[in-house]
């Protein structure tokens, strides 16, 4: 009787342990699905993330003709001084009001509903603001709306992250 016990709960343990190993199996080829999924986008989240490193570089040379171009009409730009519109914001770059000298990216994800694009950067921007060269970690959100096959910015607004 002992022996037919002691098969029983060895039978009970290998069972648990198989089932054990088939769960850590599952979950580590989910989470390889989702890394292959966050790291490969589609074309269109493609040319947003490009859009986006453009308009950064953009920024820091102070190539208002292109921003001028990419921004909307009727885009707004919040900041940590306050939020405006489309022509002041090119002003201030072009003025150096605002110089995003350079923009290092952590962090990027897109997400496409319809015609819009949402695109959030975790960002360290070094920037000369007011004559003083300040550096600050911001959560960025980008707002584009594809019209007539072209994105347009629509929102920039900028999240102040960490002390």
């Amino acid at each position: 009787m002992k022996i037919f016990n002691r098969h029983k709960w060895i039978t009970r343990i290998l069972n648990v342990c198989v089932l054990g190993l088939s769960a850590s199996l599952f979950t580590l080829k989910e989470s390889a699905a989702q890394s292959t999924n966050a790291s490969s986008p589609t074309h269109k989240e493609q040319q947003i993330i490009t859009l986006s490193k453009n308009k950064w570089q953009w920024m820091a040379d102070k190539n208002v003709d292109s921003l001028a171009v990419l921004f909307d009409e009727k885009s707004v730009f919040v900041h940590m001084g306050g939020s405006w519109g489309k022509q002041q914001e090119v002003n201030i770059i072009k003025s150096g009001g605002i110089h995003y000298k350079k923009a290092d990216i952590h962090k990027v994800s897109v997400n496409i509903i319809g015609s819009t694009a949402i695109l959030l950067n975790r960002i360290t921007l070094l920037a000369v603001v007011g004559g003083r060269e300040v550096t600050n970690e911001f959560e960025v959100t980008e707002v584009y709306i594809q019209e007539v096959g072209a994105w347009k910015l629509g929102s920039l607004s900028f999240t102040k992250v960490g002390g």
